[in-house]
């Protein structure tokens, strides 16, 4: 089978992955499982380099042979985005293939909570969205985006490594950046960004102590900046971010972001109790003058309480608190939510103290 229907293949299915691998067959995320193409035969070593070379340019090849690996994105008209990630594995070529929607999916039609709609619309600021790979971060900035993007008449800067969902135009004017093709790398391309005139400026992945100064720096210069991290709740953000810069300089940084920071969304994707796919679990903190405090001071420690305390008035919520919610709704059964918690044990007290039958432990 060819690639492209392979990637039609998954499309139809909703899974959410392809994999190609030298001595297994096509293999697909479905439902969170890594499970073979059905009728599909092993693939050679030649099958994957000859796969991947039918969506891949000479200079993207040359990249690839170059750096032993390559981030790309496509699209097959009709169908779908794909974001590609192909690396060498014991000498050989393999190859991951992520579905995008051709439309970015509202807030509503992915069940975040509806407050984020309000904290995007200030004017300046940074706004994180955190959780492991494949969580789904891209998927809610792409929500977020296409929020202002309808609502709003601002100029709208993406930088991206690489491209993923391809917004068109309607109040906002949207230019989007890739690495690699539209610029060179990702600390050139915030620079210059500063002097393009823009409202808003999603920068992706906050990958080390260059990108995560500038991100601050426009933010306290009158914009909304977008960004990632790779970690698991806000507590953990707010540490990572201030641990990347040396120790002389941790106290300053601590206080810009307390002062900068608008929110923090870290989220996880996990099983439906109906076995139909994913959905997310969403733990959101809110800067309240109570997290800034916390965040100047150094008692990050103390950010669990104060977003669990602070649910009815700010709107925030902690991981435990979104798994409730899910399970009340009958999205995630008991079980799954037990498995994912980060405290277990917490959870089926506040389950019990809700009048839930939780399992045994």
């Amino acid at each position: 089978m060819l690639l492209d229907e392979c990637l039609k293949r998954i499309v139809e299915l909703k899974a959410s992955d392809l994999h190609l691998k030298a001595g297994r067959p096509p293999l697909m995320r479905l439902k969170g499982d890594i499970v073979p193409m059905d009728g599909q035969e092993a693939l050679s070593a030649e099958d994957v380099q000859r796969q991947i070379y039918s969506v891949t340019s000479t200079l993207q090849q040359k990249h690839l042979e170059e750096q032993r690996e390559l981030d790309f994105s496509f699209q097959i008209k009709g169908v779908a985005r794909f974001r590609g990630n192909v690396f060498f594995q014991r000498g050989t070529l393999s190859a991951v293939f992520r579905v995008i929607p051709t439309q970015a999916p509202t807030v509503e039609e992915l069940g975040l909570p509806l407050i984020l709609k309000e904290l995007v619309s200030r004017p300046q600021g940074l706004f994180l969205v955190t959780g492991p790979t494949g969580s789904g971060k891209s998927t809610t900035l792409a929500s977020l985006v296409q929020f202002i993007n309808l609502n709003f008449p601002k100029h709208i800067i993406t930088i991206e490594d690489p491209i993923e969902f391809a917004y068109t135009d309607a109040k906002a004017a949207i230019n989007q950046r890739e690495i690699g093709t539209d610029t060179a790398d990702f600390a050139q391309a915030l620079r210059r960004a500063l002097r393009q005139d823009p409202d808003v400026i999603l920068m992706g992945e906050l990958r080390d102590s260059v990108t995560i100064s500038t991100a601050i720096t426009a933010a306290e210069t009158g914009h909304l900046v977008f960004g990632t991290i790779h970690t698991n709740d806000a507590r953990q953000t707010v540490d990572r971010i201030v641990d990347s810069f040396s120790g002389e300089t941790q106290s300053q940084v601590r206080l810009q972001i307390a002062s900068v920071l608008i929110a923090i969304v870290s989220q996880r994707l996990i099983k439906r109790g109906d076995g139909t796919g994913r959905v997310a679990a969403v733990e959101l903190m809110i800067n309240s003058p109570m997290v800034k405090k916390l965040i100047e001071d150094n008692k990050t420690g103390q950010i669990p309480k104060v977003m669990e305390e602070s649910s009815s008035f700010y709107k925030m919520q902690t991981y435990n608190q979104a798994l409730i919610q899910l399970i009340k709704e009958n999205y995630i059964t008991f079980e799954e939510a037990l498995k994912v918690s980060d405290n277990p044990s917490d959870l089926k007290i506040k389950l019990q103290t809700q009048g839930i039958s939780a399992p045994t432990l």
